[in-house]
């Protein structure tokens, strides 16, 4: 059993569509068992996943077919690798060491750099609560709903269903909205697509425009879909929902089928847009996903504006109860509170307090009169995608840490794997830097070199410096099956030492992207403007 920081997250695993009780074996039972087992597990993967489909990620995605057609599906299908490992490496932290993602790296790499990291995440997931009820007022403004009655409405909503001291009670919730998400089905579609072309644009890489608006786009697009937040809420949900190394298989078929819904979710909203509104005076002219929705009712009829409404709605819903309980997990593992669904209000006040007071700061926002709304959806999306390097470097290092996963650690072909995603992570950024000091630069004709010169560096960096830490000192004895190997308590562990091409890696990277956080606020301005 790991050694959770909260009693209440040891115990059976009661799920939205069954239960486990604790101890319980099911690997030399017949299939149907085993299906019984993954129906009681699944739900982190699934809820994080279809989660990262929220408001921002709708409008992007409406956004990228109505102003580009076709031409960046092929980013979704590149996606779906980048969303596999970086969740399946969250997996394994969070079942086998019991403690959540901010706590981890605070305790293995000290206050500083958890600052940092933690820093971030509260920014960047504030600003995305706050496009969640942007999602929400467009939503129910298209049906003629005030978002000073949606807004209000729906935070309260969040926070019964979340507070409720019953994680079986949330999860069904989250459910409900699982279920809904697949409206992308019928809204695709109606939306008459034609396969042909789909095929051709999603396995054939294409830059129509070569324009730094486009890859702004493009990064915006990979910040929506892989976004820093899923780390920190799927390990500690996994946590939560007290899954055990025994269970890690399941979870990661969770995971997987997760990751697989979102982008199909996703490329489906690319089609609407891009084959709903082809030839229209809409086409090129993206404003939100209120109007877009209006558009497509006034020209293929008004069942699909109000489907897409509804997903809109739907998306932003469970958008913004997976950002603010990942933002109150990090803000329990920080301080050291009770931060569990299964405690109660009572039991756990400042953790629900926090979710209270997050709900209540971004609703806060959206009711402000002129708020740049448009502005902030696209520039959180673009932050998300130039931040998000940093956070998968930190869950490289503990997914190499020894002392953190014992026999459970990254293998090296992993290790290569996600380096490599880290460079593709890196050179989008770089891409985009390039094109707000070098406006008239056209970004088609550099994108493959500066993809391939940066992926190779960071993959050979990463490579080196994590062989490097793999060699430092003999194994821990795993004492046992390797399924049934937990970390030990953080006070015991032994400190990390950084090689030196590790801590040059870490500040460079982290110098850089606070460099190219600032230039694309530079770019966003100048797109508002």
């Amino acid at each position: 059993m790991p050694p959770v920081l909260d009693a209440a997250r040891v115990g059976d695993i009661k799920g939205a569509l069954g239960t486990l009780r604790l101890g319980e074996e099911v690997d030399n039972r017949s299939w149907r068992a085993r299906l019984v087992a993954l129906l009681a597990i699944v739900g982190p993967g699934l809820i994080v996943m279809v989660g990262d489909n929220d408001a921002g990620g709708v409008s992007t995605y409406l956004q990228a077919g109505q102003e580009y057609g076709l031409d960046l599906l092929w980013t979704l299908l590149l996606l779906i690798p980048v969303l596999i490992v970086n969740q399946e490496m969250v997996v394994r932290l969070g079942a086998v060491t019991g403690v959540g993602h901010a706590r981890l790296i605070k305790e293995r790499f000290g206050r500083f750099w958890a600052a940092f990291s933690v820093g971030d995440l509260f920014l960047l997931n504030f600003l995305t609560i706050v496009i969640e009820f942007i999602g929400v007022s467009l939503a129910l403004r298209y049906f003629g709903v005030s978002r000073y009655v949606a807004a209000p409405v729906a935070a309260v909503a969040l926070f019964t269903a979340t507070a409720s001291g019953s994680f079986r009670s949330w999860e069904r919730t989250m459910f409900v909205f699982v279920v809904v998400s697949l409206l992308t089905v019928p809204l695709f579609f109606l939306a008459h697509p034609r396969l042909t072309p789909i095929v051709e644009r999603t396995f054939i890489p294409h830059l129509a425009a070569g324009s730094s608006s486009e890859v702004l786009l493009i990064i915006a697009v990979v910040g929506t879909t892989v976004a820093p937040w899923q780390l920190f809420f799927q390990q500690s949900n996994v946590i939560d929902k007290r899954i055990t190394p025994r269970w890690i298989n399941y979870e990661r078929t969770d995971t997987v089928l997760g990751a697989f819904l979102v982008v199909i979710g996703a490329g489906a909203l690319v089609c609407v847009s891009a084959f709903g509104l082809a030839h229209t005076s809409a086409f090129g002219h993206f404003v939100n996903a209120e109007l877009t929705a209006k558009a497509l009712a006034h020209h293929l009829g008004a069942p699909i504006g109000a489907i897409l409404s509804i997903v809109l709605l739907n998306a932003s819903l469970i958008g913004a109860g997976a950002v603010t309980l990942s933002t109150s997990y990090a803000f329990g593992d920080v301080f050291g509170i009770h931060h569990s669904l299964h405690r109660t209000v009572r039991e756990a006040p400042a953790f629900y307090l926090s979710f209270a007071g997050l709900l209540a700061a971004a609703m806060g926002v959206v009711l402000i009169p002129g708020a740049p709304l448009g502005l902030i959806t696209e520039a959180v999306q673009a932050l998300a995608g130039v931040l998000l390097p940093s956070a998968t470097v930190f869950l490289l290092l503990l997914c190499n840490d020894r002392e953190v996963l014992g026999p459970w650690v990254n293998p090296p072909w992993l290790n290569w794997l996600a380096g490599l995603i880290v460079g593709v992570l890196v050179a989008l950024s770089l891409i985009l830097v390039v094109a707000t000091v070098l406006p008239s630069l056209n970004v088609a004709a550099v994108s493959a070199a500066v993809f391939a010169v940066v992926g190779l560096v960071m993959a050979a960096s990463a490579a080196l410096s994590l062989r490097q830490r793999r060699g430092e000192g003999a194994p821990p004895p795993v004492g046992g099956e390797r399924r049934n190997w937990t970390m030990p308590p953080l006070a015991l562990l032994e400190p990390v030492r950084w090689s030196p091409s590790t801590r040059a890696v870490i500040i460079g990277l982290r110098l850089y992207l606070l460099a190219a956080v600032v230039l694309m606020a530079v770019k966003a301005g100048q797109l508002g403007h």
